[in-house]
């Protein structure tokens, strides 16, 4: 078997330092020592399958590092997750443990579980439910961990991944990224992430690199909205070598840029991904001194598959598929992975190392690299029979300044419209030649001809976003459908005719 990450951590010197969380700061020998008690605490209780919630922090990392050792299987809870989403992961998983932060409230929302413990170490309360456990979904057997993702729907499913593959994308990644010589990654999205939980914990402790991980509150980063000062803050006191960013905050950065932040040069690799991100905006990115490289992956398959790195980049594309990956494109167009995918959702297993169909659509060129179009079931055709995938549209508006937000739709209509977000002191006008540039750079049947404002800007909270920051689109047409049906009035027409 191949050494996990907890092998290598016995390799590397003791003395170097390896998690900061403004509070605690642990060495390599430190993170062993708590790992090994830890452990032995959580076999001493019976734990075996357990939900983690907690803030980012230091304790997070060891109780994760801990579940692992002990092979109990590890549900990470997002802190984005309403109660009644955590009363369905409880019940779903059939998660008789937790470990949390937040004990009080926890057992006030969710009365079949009460405080049996705390560790000495985490200072995290552990959680038991009485009774025992639900009937639960059946299970794969040998899994590691439980991701929940909640997807375009409010029910949260269960992605059922095991050790061996968690470890694949690990490697991969550190094999990838080993040049770059990073010794320093600053942790911004939530560790309940997958992605930022294999590559923003494991792959950089793995190289003896050290992992700086700071609540989200004091990141200014939270599913409710985005305090840009104190993201930078955050950046400039902690001087990291490698971070990972969704769009969001990477257009929040490019923003910041042109305002007069300046980026520490001691970055040397940002990685992004979880949506659509324009190649301007990229572009606009490496001009203002961020060493942006898009990826891409998804939970189902362990997280990444492709990544850009600086010794093989195209910008434009999502990189070349990371060495423990397959990737074809099947006669549809459809992205299909294989070399490290899930067992499959809890209660449908699937054959292990069986092929992933992504549900994207893309393309693979002469070099290897991977293209992403957009979504299969999102792609529109429009009455005068052209398809259209509307992330390719919204990442040409997006990366207009003026646009924080955009949402193009068309099905079985003559051409797109928009639904617009506004950035800060944009007016019409403005907009308006925002999506005049934005339509010179796409074919005519691609054009967006009419758009308005969203009524309310799409948040996690109003349920239009996912918890990775995309658009919720059935729920998003379901609300504003009146006002969609209203664009192909001409009287409500904003945009000229673009020849």
């Amino acid at each position: 078997m191949a050494p996990t990450v907890l092998d290598m951590l016995s390799a590397i010197d003791g003395s170097l330092p390896a998690i900061d969380d403004g509070v605690l700061r642990l060495s390599y020998a430190d993170v062993q020592r708590c790992v090994a008690g830890e452990r032995r605490w959580l076999q001493s209780m019976g734990v075996r399958r357990c939900a983690l919630l907690a803030e980012n922090s230091a304790r997070w990392v060891l109780s994760d590092l801990a579940l692992l050792a002990c092979e109990a299987v590890n549900v990470p809870l997002p802190p984005s997750f309403t109660s009644e989403q955590i009363e369905h992961v409880l019940a779903d998983a059939g998660i008789d443990w937790m470990l949390t932060d937040e004990g009080k409230r926890i057992t006030r929302e969710h009365p079949a579980f009460n405080c049996v413990a705390t560790s000495h170490r985490t200072g995290l309360s552990l959680l038991r439910r009485d009774g025992g456990s639900p009937q639960s979904s059946s299970w794969a057997t040998h899994i590691a961990k439980v991701t929940y993702t909640s997807g375009s729907t409010g029910a949260p499913k269960g992605v059922c991944l095991r050790q061996g593959a968690i470890q694949a994308v690990t490697d991969s990644l550190v094999a990838a990224t080993a040049g770059l010589g990073v010794q320093t990654h600053l942790c911004i999205l939530p560790l309940a992430t997958l992605l930022e939980n294999i590559a923003g914990v494991y792959a950089p402790l793995t190289m003896g690199a050290k992992v700086v991980v700071r609540p989200s509150h004091t990141m200014g980063v939270s599913y409710g909205g985005l305090n840009v000062p104190l993201l930078l803050r955050a950046i400039d006191s902690t001087l990291p070598e490698s971070m990972i960013l969704v769009p969001e905050l990477l257009r929040a950065l490019v923003y910041a840029v042109t305002a007069g932040w300046r980026a520490p040069t001691s970055l040397k690799f940002i990685a992004v991904g979880g949506g659509t991100v324009s190649t301007q905006v990229l572009q606009q990115a490496r001009q203002a001194g961020l060493p942006v490289f898009q990826g891409y992956g998804l939970s189902e398959c362990a997280s990444v598959v492709c990544l850009n790195t600086p010794r093989h980049d195209k910008v434009d594309s999502v990189g070349r598929p990371l060495p423990h990956a397959r990737v074809r494109i099947d006669a549809n167009g459809e992205i299909c992975v294989s070399g490290a995918t899930m067992a499959g959702y809890l209660g449908v297993p699937l054959q292990q190392d069986s092929e992933m169909r992504t549900g994207d659509l893309g393309e693979i060129d002469a070099d290897g690299f991977v293209y992403v179009r957009g979504r299969v079931k999102n792609m529109f055709i429009t009455s005068m029979g052209r398809n259209v995938t509307p992330e390719w549209v919204e990442s040409e508006l997006i990366a207009e300044p003026a646009i924080a937000q955009a949402m193009v739709s068309g099905e079985a209509k003559p051409h797109p419209v928009a639904l617009v977000v506004a950035m800060p002191n944009a007016n019409e006008a403005s907009i308006d030649d925002a999506i005049a540039r934005a339509n010179s750079r796409l074919p005519d049947y691609a054009r967006v001809r009419r758009w308005t404002s969203f009524p309310e800007a799409p948040t996690l909270d109003n349920r239009l976003l996912t918890a990775n920051g995309r658009l919720r689109r059935a729920e998003i047409a379901a609300r504003f459908h009146q006002l969609i049906d209203s664009l192909y009035d001409h009287a409500t027409s904003r945009l000229p005719e673009v020849s």
